[in-house]
């Protein structure tokens, strides 16, 4: 069997070719870099670093705890741009003790501050050595706090943040038990674009986790995702459908996707998508219609069949091979009997 891996994951049945178009890389922030004149030039030394760059990272980590908020926002700029520009300094920044004033930073209440808080955090995270440091030194709480009230780049750098730190596993139950989810399911419904696309990004790799699978069904997401994957001109298809293909392995989310009005999206998609849109819709169709006799029989009246008899003649050999099985599904006796003689018979 083919097997499709995202970020460390192999997905097997759900496997899609490629997704890395898919989603965002979350690698390293967009913010904009210093506005005033007067620090450009700080800005290009920064930059052009030499290797020997200890005694301005002490520096700048000893700023962080200064008691002047201008100072605290011009440290947490340049730290910010150190572990951006140059990840050796990454470990040097972390080492350094700069990981728990700036997450002190990311609790402030002037927005600029948590802006710059969470996005120097973002940076530092890239670096897998720091991922569990950081988390341990309680920065999830505040990061999802971030989420809440932060200005939307703030949201976006903090939906990044959580997506590098979920990649430790054990991470991710607590990002999830923290409130993350239904702060990333507001960002997915109500963000920007840049703002929907980070949301699921970290929700594709938090929701892993079948806990989180089901606190993402409790928080909302099938409405946004439904919303998403019906309008082409979202160019968020790709990434919503992903979410979807994570989250149908539980019953929660299958029964939301239906309620949500979801199976004629999923068969418009399999009409009219990209092939790996209409991979991924006839992968899910197929998992919501292997234990449901009802299920199939919403599908089969959607119309369901004749494109999928197209996508059994032209997709590709994945897509081939699910649409053939979902085209016996749908062709086998729906009665109730029929359904326990076939329960019996797989027990």
């Amino acid at each position: 069997m083919e097997n499709y891996s995202y970020m460390g994951r192999s997905f097997g049945d759900l496997s899609i070719n490629d997704d890395s178009a898919a989603f965002s890389d979350c690698n390293s922030d967009r913010s904009g870099e210093f506005s005033s004149a007067s620090s450009q030039s700080r800005r290009l030394l920064i930059a052009c670093a030499s290797e020997d760059s200890d005694e301005l990272i002490h520096q700048l980590v000893s700023d962080l705890e200064s008691c002047s908020i201008d100072e605290q926002k011009q440290a947490a700029m340049e730290i910010r741009l150190l572990a951006k520009n140059k990840p050796e300094n990454r470990i040097k920044i972390a080492r350094a003790g700069a990981i728990k004033p700036l997450i002190s930073l990311i609790s402030s209440s002037d927005p600029q501050l948590l802006e710059y808080g969470v996005t120097a955090i973002l940076n530092l995270s890239l670096c897998d050595e720091n991922k569990e440091l950081i988390a341990s030194s309680g920065a999830i709480k505040p990061l999802v706090r971030a989420l809440k009230v932060g200005t939307s780049t703030a949201k976006e750098n903090a939906a990044c943040a959580l997506l590098r730190l979920s990649q430790i596993e054990e991470i991710k139950i607590a990002i999830g038990r923290s409130g993350a989810i239904p702060l990333l399911v507001n960002l997915l419904e109500n963000g920007n674009f840049r703002g929907k696309k980070d949301a699921s990004t970290a929700l594709y790799s938090i929701c892993t986790v079948k806990e989180n699978k089901i606190r993402a069904v409790k928080a909302g997401i099938m409405k946004p995702l439904m919303e998403l994957m019906a309008d082409f001109g979202s160019n968020m298809v790709d990434k919503s459908a992903f979410v979807l293909s994570v989250l149908v392995s539980v019953p929660e989310a299958r029964t939301a996707l239906v309620e949500e009005g979801g199976i004629p999206v999923l068969v418009e998609i399999i009409e009219v998508g990209s092939q790996r849109q209409k991979e991924i819709a006839v992968a899910v169709l197929l998992q919501i219609c292997e234990d449901s006799v009802a299920y199939r029989t919403m599908v089969a009246r959607e119309g369901a069949i004749p494109p999928l008899v197209a996508l059994s003649q032209s997709g590709t050999n994945r897509a081939k091979q699910k649409a053939e099985t979902l085209i016996e599904l749908l062709r086998q006796p729906r009665s109730g009997n029929a359904a326990a003689r076939r329960s019996d018979a797989s027990v």
